[in-house]
């Protein structure tokens, strides 16, 4: 007995050693990618004065809190408007984006059709376009169709450049799913929607996940398009509004800190909120 215990013993002050280090790697890689943003958080909370420094420091000498509460009545940018706009684009862009990729990368990845590989190449196309290239298209485009200025504009174009990458990272869940699954549940008596959002969508959730989030992201983060297309101050999403805090002059550092922690909010909760999800749904769905 006492061997056994020694033994067991060594295996784990040998196994200490690699776990530490693997701890200290991620702490290291915590810290490198946390750093931006906790500069960030600290300059939200001091004065102009003190970001203007000649003897600038990390840490605030004295925490202005009131930087989060009275940027939102500036006169630089209607913020609380900017946020609705943002919100609205991001999440509509999303909720387009699923309605049209889920049945296209379910059809193409268990039905073949005369071009299909040529569609596919296609939607890869039209990711290498980008919204900054094409502003002044665009731009006619929308006029010819009096859209401008408008949130259905830009969730249009949230929506086209983000629709080729959730399709074809859908159309490869899809794909890896064997279709004895879905005929399984056709003998059962399953239609073809209820199959693909009873069976199958759980069995692609992580899928499904990963272009909520890229679609969102890119959305939220999205400046070109939306410079151009929407003028009035308070259709701009946050993106447009935070540049209105740099000036030619002198910039507001402290409003442009403090937004861009508010603007990074949303973001992280989404993670949060989607993190259980993507785990469960590598197994949800395939026990009848």
């Amino acid at each position: 007995m006492s061997k056994r215990v020694s033994k067991r013993y060594t295996e784990d002050r040998i196994g200490l050693g690699p776990l530490l280090l693997r701890v200290f790697a991620g702490v290291v890689v915590a810290v490198f990618f946390l750093l931006p943003y906790l500069i960030m958080f600290f300059g939200a909370v001091k004065t102009k004065a003190e970001i203007r420094s000649v003897d600038p420091t990390y840490f605030p000498k004295e925490w202005h809190w009131s930087n989060f509460v009275t940027m939102w009545s500036t006169p630089e940018a209607p913020l609380p408007f900017n946020l609705l706009s943002t919100l609205v684009i991001g999440v509509c862009s999303t909720i387009l984006v699923l309605l049209v990729a889920l049945p296209a990368a379910y059809y193409t990845a268990r039905f073949h059709f005369p071009g299909k590989w040529v569609f596919l190449f296609l939607v890869v196309i039209t990711q290498m376009l980008q919204p900054a290239v094409l502003t002044s298209g665009l731009f006619r485009q929308f006029v010819s169709m009096h859209l401008v200025d408008t949130w259905f504009a830009l969730i249009l174009v949230n929506a086209a450049f983000n629709l080729s990458f959730a399709i074809w990272i859908m159309h490869s869940f899809f794909a890896s799913i064997p279709k004895e699954v879905d005929e399984a549940a056709q003998l059962d008596g399953a239609s073809k929607l209820r199959v693909l959002f009873k069976v199958s969508m759980p069995l692609v959730w992580p899928g499904v996940v990963t272009a909520i989030v890229f679609t969102f992201v890119a959305a939220w983060n999205e400046f070109a398009a939306a410079l151009v297309l929407l003028p009035t101050a308070t259709n701009q999403p946050l993106t447009v509004a935070l540049t209105k805090f740099v000036g030619q002059y002198e910039t507001s550092w402290q409003y442009v800190f403090a937004v861009s922690i508010v603007a990074i909010v949303p973001v992280v909760l989404l993670f949060f909120a989607i993190e259980k999800r993507l785990v469960g749904g590598l197994t949800a769905g395939s026990v009848k």
